[in-house]
């Protein structure tokens, strides 16, 4: 199994963006140097979040690395135009040596859409129009494409191409149906995003888009599917929750005054860290343990976990990045192999 993080590469109330992505470069380079195969770069148009162009700072990062591959996490596909993220992540694959992938998703958040002049009343139609041409310029040299919200494309060739044969595209879901089964539809990995609640109760998706996936007459075990979580890591459980539940709870209320969710505290926290809990808290190995339990219930390719939310302390990261892969890593692909 893969395991790596991503990260929204977040800022707190007075931090400088500038910092933050300098800071970002040497968590790509630290997950690098121990071993961990993922690294996720979330986009966002806010100004509590530094990247807005995630294929420039995964770029920073490729050059100091060598075997990490290199993703969004996500790419919001419906406000951005699928000829420049393919070029974009072209260019990164390039500088990577065939490290780079997309993960394309609508997003949870909706400041893009105004900010590049879409319509939210075309929120499903822009992804899935736009998903389809990004699908066509991936597998195709010359491209010619008509579609209703984006004008048409009439034998052109994109530059650059990829080093990989073909530039992987994973679909990132947040918990709907009709994602799930367009994902399996149209043969692409899928990644689940938990940031609540119960794990198990999400793996009816996994079993529907292994259902789908038969459907459309693929090979059972071709598939691939990632879990994508918040959880954080240090050398004691106790050490984990006092630094993680501090920065985690000012974003999730945060985002819960702008979305009318109630406010949540400690006993909140506690709970979410429990055995089953969305967070996965801990020592190395109550992570190890939790990522083990969770595959057998998924049965999942990849797990990507979001240890850097809110203002969290750089050197804790470094820290819990480091015991992600030396000691966390190993002992969760000896188990499962």
């Amino acid at each position: 199994m893969e395991i790596g993080i991503y990260t929204f590469a977040d800022v707190g109330p007075d931090g400088s963006h500038g910092q933050r992505l300098r800071h970002l470069v040497e968590e790509i380079e630290l997950a690098d140097q121990v071993g961990l195969d993922i690294f996720g770069l979330g986009e966002h148009h806010r100004p509590d979040y530094s990247v807005s162009a995630p294929a420039v700072a995964l770029a920073a990062g490729a050059a100091r690395t060598s075997k990490i591959r290199l993703t969004s996490a996500v790419t919001v596909l419906s406000s951005d135009d699928p000829v420049r993220v393919f070029q974009q992540f072209a260019t990164l694959d390039g500088i990577s040596n065939g490290r780079a992938e997309i993960m394309a998703g609508r997003g949870s958040f909706i400041e893009s859409f105004p900010l590049f002049g879409y319509d939210l009343s075309d929120y499903d139609a822009l992804f899935a129009e736009k998903l389809d041409l990004l699908l066509k310029l991936r597998d195709n040299e010359k491209v010619s494409w008509s579609g209703e919200l984006r004008p048409g494309l009439e034998n052109v060739t994109v530059y650059p191409r990829p080093v990989q044969e073909k530039l992987p595209v994973w679909i990132a879901v947040g918990g709907t149906p009709q994602s799930v089964v367009r994902a399996a539809n149209l043969g692409l990995p899928m990644a689940l995003a938990i940031i609540g609640g119960d794990p198990r109760r999400f793996a009816p998706f996994y079993d529907l888009y292994r259902e789908a996936w038969g459907r459309a007459g693929r090979k059972a075990g071709d598939e691939k599917l990632s879990l994508n979580m918040h959880g954080f890591l240090a050398d004691s459980t106790e050490a984990a929750k006092d630094i993680f539940y501090g920065p985690h709870n000012d974003v999730m209320n945060r985002i819960g005054r702008e979305r009318g969710w109630p406010p949540s505290g400690r006993a909140q926290f506690e709970a979410s860290c429990g055995p089953n809990g969305h967070l996965l808290i801990g020592d190395p190995d109550r992570m190890a343990d939790r990522i083990i339990e969770l595959h057998r219930i998924f049965r999942n390719d990849r797990i990507l976990i979001q240890m850097a939310i809110g203002a969290m302390p750089h050197d804790k990261l470094m820290r819990a990045i480091e015991l992600l892969g030396t000691k966390v890593a190993p002992k969760v692909k000896e188990a499962i192999a």
